[in-house]
């Protein structure tokens, strides 16, 4: 691997910046200096932590229009979802702000005891590797609760959007984070496993990516004991009862398949449509797609992007070609012109073709009949992933009754599988284990200790 990262817009094609990697000496200098840091960190008032999150919040709603330029420069998002991706962000720091302090406080328990508790002490220096899709979303909702934990944390961001990820390292600085709290590492993978992942000073990693990534990082991690969280892939179920009103829902459905171009983990990527309502569902996803305005990304009426690079492009062609093969139908879509892919609709789906059975990372709506409630239930669960389910019914009640019977770490009712601050994130089977966000997620990378006093 070339020790110089360059990033391109993948909408022009044209070259943005490049980037020197850092050595090993200068690697072992940034552990060195977030080592130093966590010991000061963590002995800091929960109070004096959230005082910093209140000043970067209000910078990056200074900045938001820059940071939302830099997103869609580098990975090709329309301006106005990189817009409410920094808003997002605003939003999980103020939830902390709020929260922190009770999530992190002695959890007092009754025993025989004179005094018992739980006591949540930070872990040490956290590594996070972090994909491009949401370049900022993603860091921040590892950073912000691990670092208000008291933890320090470093950052290995993916090349592509290098300049996001300093920014970032940057942004931290002007809040007022002492050095080494927030660091972005500039690195291969090889380095990354060897200088950080084995050394002792990482006390444990998180990462949001593939499978595959997920599989490598949790079996070097686990060579040396170190825990875990993994945000992997998803192939979510989108199941529309018989009775849905899709007037009412249709533009929740097809937005669970199109934001980002597709390119998201809980995106909804199976549609399982009962027979009743299939052929009203076809018209009214067509019609709703027409609605989407393809262009330049830095164009704020443009409300549909291009996919990260020519390369996941082909490989959504590739996956389609499989389906058409075995039977499936192009409704409409299936061209592409560089990093572009138009938005597309296959029917006749079947469980063994790979846009039913793979995750398929960009903007296809691979459609299924089933007979009944059951069958849906049913070709809903036929996957090895376990992000998120979506039903869409006006009979709640029976809806309630098929949450146990789909084994995801999600399962939303009327409407597109979301991650929120306030609640718990995270998968189960090949889409990885452990929760971000919420309680859960500030909790994660801290000692659960028990203090028992006679």
């Amino acid at each position: 691997m070339s020790n110089t990262i360059e990033t391109y817009n993948p909408y022009t094609g044209k070259k943005l910046d490049s980037y020197e990697r850092l050595d090993d000496a200068q690697l072992q200098e940034l552990l060195e200096k977030g080592e130093n840091t966590f010991q000061q960190w963590k002995g800091q008032a929960i109070k004096e932590r959230t005082a910093l999150l209140e000043k970067l919040s209000q910078l990056l709603e200074e900045r938001k229009s820059n940071y939302a330029n830099l997103i869609s420069e580098e990975m090709g998002k329309p301006f106005t979802e990189s817009i409410s991706e920094i808003e997002k962000c605003v939003s999980l720091i103020e939830f902390y702000v709020v929260n922190a302090e009770r999530f992190l406080s002695d959890e007092l328990i009754e025993t025989d005891a004179r005094e018992s508790f739980v006591s949540y002490d930070p872990l040490g220096c956290i590594l996070g590797i972090m994909p491009w899709n949401f370049p900022f979303w993603q860091v921040m909702r590892f950073a912000i609760p691990t670092l208000t934990a008291g933890n320090t944390v470093f950052v290995k961001h993916a090349d592509n959007v290098t300049g996001c990820a300093l920014a970032m390292e940057q942004l931290f600085q002007a809040a007022g984070y002492p050095e080494g709290c927030f660091t972005i590492v500039l690195a291969t993978h090889e380095q990354i496993a060897k200088q950080f992942i084995a050394d002792d000073r990482i006390k444990a990693i998180s990462l949001t990516g593939s499978e595959k990534a997920g599989k490598e990082v949790a079996a070097a991690a686990g060579s040396y004991l170190k825990k875990t969280v993994l945000e992997l892939g998803g192939n979510n179920a989108c199941i529309i009862w018989e009775d849905a009103i899709l007037e009412k829902h249709i533009s929740t459905i097809v937005k669970a398949r199109m934001l980002n171009a597709g390119q998201s983990c809980i995106a909804a990527k199976r549609f399982i449509v009962m027979a009743d309502i299939y052929e009203e569902f076809l018209e009214k996803v067509k019609t709703e797609l027409e609605r989407f305005l393809p262009g330049d990304p830095l164009d704020p009426h443009t409300t549909f992007g291009v996919l990260a690079n020519e390369k996941f492009a082909e490989k959504v062609a590739e996956q389609v070609k499989d389906a058409v093969d075995q039977g499936a139908s192009i409704l409409v879509g299936n061209h592409a012109k560089g990093a572009f892919f138009a938005p597309t609709i296959l029917t006749g789906v079947q469980p063994g073709m790979k846009v039913f059975d793979e995750e398929v990372f960009g903007p296809v709506i691979a459609i299924t009949k089933a007979k009944d409630r059951q069958e849906t239930i049913a070709l809903a669960s036929q996957t090895r992933f376990g992000l998120g389910t979506m039903l869409f019914t006006e009979d709640v009640d029976a809806a309630r009754k098929e949450i146990d019977a789909i084994a995801d770490g999600a399962f939303f009712i009327n409407d597109l599988v979301k991650s929120d601050p306030r609640l718990p994130f995270g998968g189960t089977k090949a889409s990885g284990y452990g929760r971000e966000l919420s309680k859960e997620g500030i909790q994660e990378f801290t000692n659960k200790k028990t203090v028992y006093i006679k």
